[in-house]
């Protein structure tokens, strides 16, 4: 079923919707947090480390956050960030993101923490989001807007749906300003995209789409640790994938997760959090 997505955006939807992509996501990787964690010590838990991003970006937020405040996670995967959102802070959260299968888990885990009615779980794509203009006090995103061809269009759809004085925050896995051209394609075949967003770039598309930077934090050696503690968990988990997750699968990730971090450590890739708020009139 494809609802109009673009080309690259559909491929990341098959993707996450197939048996072998949610079965290794939602057992080795962290299962709720599916994006890179802050670690304390290299060999910190994933889970641990991935719930102290979304607690170290709430944190950031300037408005504060509380129950009247409407927020908009784009890419929301399992909704880890939503569920402690609505949790922590009674937010209401509308969690978009494009793989059903994904979105049905979401819905589960919401139901068992009795959230059903926090946190309306919507499939679609964050290249046309389906929302009312400035209807959002705060969007969200982790590790997710990399998944577009259209970068920049994102980027325009979450100024459309942010409110005077409401503001973006995310991270996401990007090139280095300076990166030579050529050395990431390792990386970029793994995961089917033609380019990876830069600091620069998104400085630039928030800039053009109206947006005022509030912060980049740059913490790029947290993509190192977290790669080489995904392929250190996923070697441990191994026995316990079979009939989960084919071997052809965990091959290729174990291969895709070395081509993350040689590029991490010769300084191809930044991460970090970035922080922008929509002006006030």
């Amino acid at each position: 079923m494809n609802r109009g997505y673009s080309p690259v955006v559909e491929t990341a939807r098959q993707y996450y919707n197939s048996d072998d992509a949610d079965n290794f996501y939602f057992h080795v990787w962290g299962g709720e947090d599916i994006h890179i964690g802050l670690y304390a010590f290299p060999g910190e838990s994933i889970v641990t480390a991935s719930r102290r991003t979304v607690q170290r970006m709430a944190d950031q937020v300037v408005q504060g956050l509380g129950p009247n405040s409407r927020v908009l996670d784009v890419g929301a995967g399992y909704g880890g960030a939503a569920r402690y959102l609505a949790n922590t802070y009674g937010c209401r959260v509308t969690a978009l993101n494009l793989s059903e299968k994904e979105n049905e888990r979401n819905r589960e885990m919401n139901h068992a923490l009795r959230l059903d009615q926090s946190i309306d779980v919507v499939d679609g794509s964050f290249e046309s989001i389906p929302a009312e203009d400035a209807s959002f006090d705060l969007v969200w995103s982790q590790d997710a807007i990399l998944h577009s061809g259209h970068r920049d269009q994102v980027i325009g759809e979450i100024a459309r749906v942010l409110r005077p004085g409401a503001e973006l925050i995310f991270t996401d896995p990007m090139q280095a300003d300076d990166c030579p051209e050529g050395v990431l394609q390792p990386v970029l075949d793994r995961i089917h995209l033609d380019s990876l967003g830069s600091i620069a770039f998104y400085r630039e598309a928030a800039a053009r789409h109206g947006l005022h930077e509030l912060e980049v934090l740059k913490l790029t050696n947290n993509l190192v640790v977290h790669y080489l503690r995904v392929r250190e968990e996923l070697e441990r988990a191994r026995g316990d994938l079979v009939g989960k997750v084919s071997d052809a699968y965990i091959e290729r990730m174990l291969a895709g997760l070395e081509h993350w971090v040689e590029a991490g450590e010769r300084g191809y890739l930044r991460w970090g959090i970035l922080h922008f708020r929509k002006p006030v009139g």
